[in-house]
């Protein structure tokens, strides 16, 4: 049997209602997948979806990003969503950047906005 994708949730500060949202609509489809995240997105997303399970790393600038990234390049996670602010100044923008050069390496489905992890969910469930 096949295991399960791992798909990574992460959200800058000012989207992680953004996300909480995304996960409430998307619930029943997130609950098929392996979920891991960024540390206070991750306690969010656990609290407003209790039938998910949720497996969180570090906080994003304490080296969550990092944590995740070593995910993708060791084939751990398989899909990303990561609600990106980019208007606000973020301190671990590197951190950010390399994330995301990791999932174009990797070549993972990688979501960045709402918009495109609706079609990542609507795709992946099409999958199952």
């Amino acid at each position: 049997m096949p295991k399960p994708l791992r798909l990574a949730l992460i959200a800058h500060d000012q989207k992680k209602d953004d996300m909480v949202a995304f996960a409430r609509a998307h619930e029943s489809r997130l609950s098929r997948y392996e979920i891991v995240s960024t540390g206070t997105t991750g306690g969010l997303v656990q609290e407003a979806c209790p039938s998910l399970s949720v497996r969180r790393v570090k906080s994003g600038p304490l080296g969550g990003d990092q944590q995740i990234g070593a995910m993708i390049a060791e084939g751990e996670v398989q899909a990303m969503i990561f609600f990106i602010d980019p208007l606000s100044p973020m301190p671990h923008d590197v951190d950010v950047k390399a994330l995301t050069r990791l999932g174009s390496v990797y070549d993972i489905p990688m979501a960045l906005n709402r918009a495109t992890a609706e079609m990542l969910v609507e795709k992946l469930a099409d999958e199952k």
